[in-house]
């Protein structure tokens, strides 16, 4: 735990000091260095670290620290609580007008069917059922005829 705690120290510091410090010849190769000693088990660079500057200024500062806590914490659940109110009511709008438009879509589709396209419907549906009836030759032919005339064959084959 030292060595996070050690080593986040030093990604922030890091994050400062490349933009000042990187043309400094060997910059990148100290910055190794210093992450090997941070790591290694011999020379417990961070255990040294953290025990000289980082453990007594957070046990002088604890106090502070767990006020910032419990201020972020209470600040924390109050944005919570208001943007979820807000994400709700959005929600809740984006619904009620989804609905509402989808409403009118369906009454504009249902109002396209005048009673002319109904009308209409109905005298192709005559045509259609007009075609496949049987015609009758006024010759007074034999239903045999009337059937080979129409073009359909009887269900068990020609006759």
């Amino acid at each position: 735990m030292m060595y996070w705690i050690v080593f986040a120290f030093f990604t922030t510091a890091e994050t400062l000091t490349d933009i000042v410090l990187s043309w400094f010849p060997f910059y990148f190769e100290l910055k190794i260095a210093f992450v090997i000693w941070l790591l290694s088990p011999y020379t417990k660079g961070s255990s040294v670290l953290y025990r000289k500057f980082v453990h007594p200024t957070l046990s002088n500062k604890e106090k502070e620290i767990d006020e910032y806590i419990t201020q972020a914490r209470d600040k924390s659940y109050e944005t919570m609580m208001r943007v979820g109110k807000r994400g709700l009511n959005l929600a809740a709008n984006a619904a009620v007008t989804a609905a509402a438009k989808g409403q009118g879509v369906l009454s504009e589709k249902l109002r396209s069917f005048s009673m002319q396209d109904l009308t209409l419907i109905r005298d192709e549906d005559a045509v259609h059922i007009r075609s496949h009836e049987p015609q009758v030759h006024p010759s007074g032919g034999s239903l045999l005829e009337t059937i080979e005339d129409s073009g359909t064959e009887h269900p068990a084959g020609p006759l």
